[in-house]
């Protein structure tokens, strides 16, 4: 029985477990290949100490099925993981450092809004206010026991948190303007345009989270690929696209400035994790070169494509008339831009030859032409914290 008065003297007494060979006499051949797989599969992190086990060599370590001690950050091999947590650190923020007097007294005025513009406010406070917790949960759930390093587990938490001061910052947000919190948070169950999304992305997250599913064979390798790649390339990279350009526009016509500065903050976040995870997707591609086959290429377009027409769908839905200067054929085709831009950060030809970026002005600020993985040669341009500037 577990001595719970005295845990430390209990673990230092605890006996040495009996290790013994698995006999494989009177084993099945499908018992036979479990055991296999069970060899290919990656270390958890929470495995019984080996004590006095050789030193980790940099050579050991893996992004997927490592088998050496998930537990020692360092000898570091992917030097850009750790630069990446690195960045986000020195980038940290707070959302009530944000001034909000401003945007109040304009949401209060009657006339300070449109019908139109206050619409679009509301749907992606609806949109993102859960959609960010979906990805908090898709991280700590699914991905994070999946990839079996420990630089990049380190930006995976640091990640996470970001993600939750991203809901804080929506929640502050919609407090700060008086809206009504359980319609806004409840809009992705209610509103087909918020809802959609979600609905399309949340099957992959519950597929890494399965409890029975393993890595280690070929079959599920793709599997993660294919849900990382729906994630980060899709999710993150293409989906939250039209409501920060909707959001950021408003902020540069003077309107609801503070609610743009907390989507902006947001938005360099979310372009450094969406970075991540095609440096973990690319590297993955790199030391299992047998999973990028040609049909599986052809598979992650069509996921990709289909991204690609929600995305556009969530532009028509929220934008049925011109506002702001802006209309849903614009954003057609800068959801098109983007996402040729996704299709090469991953090795794959683009699908909308002659896409332009109708919105020059939001370069700079979205990193559409400075954005870089550590496949291209540089990491997204990052200011160390308190430095900050969006000129």
């Amino acid at each position: 029985m577990y001595n719970w008065d005295d845990p430390i003297n209990e673990a230092l007494n605890k006996p040495e477990p009996k290790i013994s060979e698995p006999k494989t006499d009177n084993l099945s051949e499908p018992t036979i290949q479990a055991n296999n797989i069970d060899a290919q599969e990656g270390l958890t992190g929470i495995e019984n100490i080996e004590k006095g086990a050789s030193r980790i060599r940099v050579d050991d370590k893996a992004i997927i099925n490592c088998r050496a001690d998930l537990n020692q950050l360092v000898p570091f091999k992917y030097e850009w993981a750790w630069k990446k947590y690195l960045d986000g650190s020195a980038n940290h923020w707070m959302p009530e450092e944000i001034a909000m007097h401003d945007d109040i007294k304009l949401w209060n005025d009657p006339k300070g809004l449109t019908e139109d513009e206050r619409k679009i406010v509301e749907v992606n406070l609806g949109f993102f206010s859960t959609a960010d917790s979906l990805v908090a949960n898709n991280l700590v759930l699914a991905v994070y026991r999946h990839i079996t390093n420990p630089e990049c587990r380190q930006y995976l938490l640091r990640q996470a948190f970001e993600e939750a001061i991203h809901t804080h910052a929506y929640t502050y947000c919609v407090q700060s303007l008086g809206l009504e919190e359980t319609r806004i948070f409840n809009m992705y169950r209610e509103i087909p345009a918020v809802a959609t999304k979600a609905e399309w992305a949340l099957p992959f997250t519950q597929s890494l989270g399965d409890p029975n599913f393993k890595t280690g064979s070929k079959e599920n390798n793709q599997r993660l690929l294919r849900d990382l790649i729906a994630f980060y390339v899709v999710f993150e990279g293409i989906f939250f696209y039209v409501g920060f350009t909707q959001i950021l526009s408003m902020g540069r016509r003077n309107k609801l400035t503070g609610v743009a500065q907390q989507f902006q903050y947001i938005l360099r976040d979310e372009s450094m994790h969406m970075n991540f995870g095609i440096d973990v997707i690319n590297q993955i591609k790199l030391e299992n070169p047998e999973l990028w086959t040609d049909s599986f290429k052809s598979e992650m377009i069509d996921l990709i494509m289909t991204g690609v027409k929600l995305e556009t769908q969530y532009a028509y839905d929220t934008m049925p008339k011109p506002i702001l200067g802006i209309n849903a054929s614009l954003y057609e085709e800068f959801i098109k831009f983007i996402a040729n831009r996704r299709l090469t950060q991953v090795g794959l030809p683009e699908q909308f030859p002659g896409a332009t970026n109708p919105f020059e002005w939001m370069s700079e600020i979205m990193d559409l032409k400075k954005e870089k993985n550590f496949f291209e040669t540089r990491v997204t341009e990052y200011k160390t914290g308190g430095q900050l500037k969006f000129d």
